[in-house]
């Protein structure tokens, strides 16, 4: 067993009867293949939470900050996280998720960028779209949908894969394309809460 698989199933312990999660569509979850997992940002266990529910392990970008936390940066780092400065284009971190799509991972990012004050879904940054014209992954729209309260449902929404050959071919811009992802996870939202 993995230190990942070991933390997982800790903290699947704890989260999932807490919060009574349920995960939708883990059926739309590709079993093989590099997969850009793109889900709403409402609350900082949304890692934690969109990880523990996945069926195959997630990598994630974290600020590069906690890395020199004593202890936790170790632990992260074992639960497949990688550095990104944040504030400007981190060509190491693009580098590295590039690299977690080629190598047939799963890469989860929050195309926002931040969480939302408000719960509502904000603008997605071009990063998503980079990486989904970057690679050959599969573009997967996921949405956590609230509140995180003690003993009160939980959902994770997995939607379809975005079928993103076309974007690809017409060489859309990161922009339309991120586009198109929210406008997925807007979807997933609007049918599930």
């Amino acid at each position: 067993m993995t230190f990942y698989d070991f933390a997982k199933s800790v903290v699947s312990g704890v989260f999932k009867p807490w919060y009574r999660i349920e995960a939708i569509g883990v059926e739309n979850f590709p079993k093989e293949g590099g997969v850009l997992l793109c889900s709403n940002h409402i609350h900082n266990f949304d890692p934690i939470v969109v990880g523990i529910m996945a069926p195959r392990p997630v990598h994630y970008m974290a600020k590069e900050e906690i890395f020199r936390v004593p202890v936790l940066g170790n632990v992260v780092r074992k639960c497949n996280a990688f550095p990104v400065k944040r504030g400007f284009g981190d060509r190491e971190a693009l580098r590295s998720g590039l690299k977690v799509l080629k190598e047939g991972n799963v890469f989860g990012l929050f195309p926002e960028g931040t969480r939302s004050k408000t719960g509502e879904l904000g603008k997605g940054l071009s990063g998503a779209g980079f990486f989904a014209l970057r690679s050959d992954a599969f573009v997967l729209p996921c949405a956590v949908i609230g509140p995180y309260k003690s003993f009160s449902k939980l959902k994770v929404v997995y939607g379809k894969p975005i079928d993103m050959s076309e974007m690809r071919s017409e060489k859309a811009s990161a922009d339309e394309v991120t586009e198109l992802i929210m406008s997925e996870i807007q979807k997933l939202i609007n049918e599930h809460q």
